[in-house]
């Protein structure tokens, strides 16, 4: 065992020790958190309720409005960074805890969770000998626009922090209870949304010839987008384009609208496919519209690019969390999308998926249903799923400066 691998899994054993005496205290901040949500944009008091749960182990810094950031272990050098978001959805919930949100809004997405294993992880670490700077990331806006992680990413947080690498694990009732799915590669694709306007002439129902018809037109563009997925990108890399609406018309039966739109998803797992695809979209939609004697405009809403993680960061978990007695699950992908993905453009990261159950549900409820209510051992387990993300990303930075290190001092010999 290299001193490297030695001083992290001693560092392990105290951290996973230290993790058992604060998750009591951390479950019953997540009863706090999950009763008084948030939704996108007002996330103020919820940060506030984690800095206070953290006063006197760290001093979140405000950064993109409702966000915070905090550092704590070496104040110099390379740190890695643990996120969690902040923001409750717009969900009346129905789950019937004890605890339940009756403020219009709520924790369908186990944000909370993550928000008390955050708090539990930084605690637990108070008085330890961290190799390498644990920076906390409170994310504002992950379920809405503006993303919050661009923002942070954008104003330059990570750099001014020394971040290498950024950590996040999020709940999943598809995951078997309990176990940690990581994954190297894509993990959720990238989100974009797609508007298609058709411009044509309108008229009278019993006159179509002398009208220019967008419904024939919408109509035969909507049905033509599979092909053209199908045409386009290669059937091992998964892409979709799913749409959500498509008007025309404003209720009568003998009138021929002169305007017709679709709304669409565009998702897509590689990135060398999210241009092409868009591009031969527009192409179809266009010619489409031309053979109808209409005009489309065609536009993409950008949303967040795919999550991608990083091969050696999901390897080196896989390890670190077998040491911790953690149970691994086969790799989580989903044409889902999290913002996550832009941590994972700017630096090499690493996202998990924690399993959990909503106790007396059959079926298990879903992410976002009214009534997701992960067990309170979800708090645990997903802060463990943090640590083991901590011990392989300090694990690869010091091998990296380890060999950086050896390389300098044969270049000296050899001078």
């Amino acid at each position: 065992m290299t001193p490297t691998l030695t001083r992290l899994t001693e560092l392990a054993g105290s951290w996973n020790t230290a993790l058992d005496r604060e998750i009591p205290a951390a479950i019953q901040l997540r009863h706090v958190l999950h009763g008084a949500p948030c939704v996108s944009g007002a996330e103020h008091p919820t940060r506030e309720r984690i800095a206070k749960a953290l006063r006197g182990v760290m001093r979140f810094e405000p950064i993109v409005d409702a966000g915070g950031v905090s550092r704590i272990g070496p104040s110099e050098g390379p740190a890695i960074a643990v996120r969690t978001e902040l923001d409750a959805l717009p969900v009346t919930e129905l789950s019937g805890a004890p605890f339940a949100a009756t403020n219009g809004a709520m924790h369908a997405c186990g944000h909370d969770v993550h928000q008390a294993a955050l708090v539990a992880l930084a605690r637990a670490a108070a008085g330890l000998d961290l190799p390498l700077g644990l920076v906390a990331l409170l994310q504002p806006r992950e379920e809405s626009y503006p993303s919050g992680a661009l923002e942070i990413v954008n104003a330059g947080v990570l750099e001014r922090f020394d971040v290498a690498h950024v950590i996040g694990a999020h709940v999943h009732p598809g995951v078997r209870n309990a176990a940690v799915a990581s994954g190297a590669g894509f993990i959720n694709s990238a989100a974009d949304e797609i508007e298609i306007q058709v411009h044509g002439r309108g008229g009278h129902a019993a006159y179509p010839h002398e009208a220019a018809d967008t419904i024939a037109a919408i109509a035969q563009i909507a049905v033509a987008i599979p092909e053209v997925i199908r045409r386009t990108v290669s059937p091992l890399r998964p892409a979709i384009i799913s749409i959500g609406t498509l008007t025309a018309g404003e209720g009568a039966a003998n009138v021929l609208p002169a305007e017709a739109r679709i709304y669409a998803t565009m998702r897509t797992t590689d990135p060398t496919d999210r241009q092409p695809l868009f591009d031969a979209i527009r192409d179809m939609a266009e010619r489409v519209a031309a053979a109808y004697g209409t005009d489309a405009d065609v536009t993409r809403i950008e949303g967040e690019p795919a999550l991608i993680n990083d091969a050696a960061l999901a390897t080196g978990v896989d390890d670190w969390l077998a040491r911790l007695g953690v149970d691994g699950a086969e790799p989580m992908r989903s044409l889902g999308a999290d913002d996550f993905s832009y941590y994972c453009a700017a630096v090499p990261s690493l996202m998990m998926f924690v399993g959990v159950e909503t106790l007396d549900r059959s079926p298990q409820p879903s992410l976002h249903d009214p009534r997701f209510l992960p067990d309170d051992s979800a708090v645990g387990a997903v802060a463990r799923a943090l640590l083991a993300g901590y011990l392989a990303a300090t694990e690869r930075v010091l091998s990296v400066e380890h060999h950086r290190s050896d390389l300098t001092a044969r270049d000296h010999v050899g001078a």
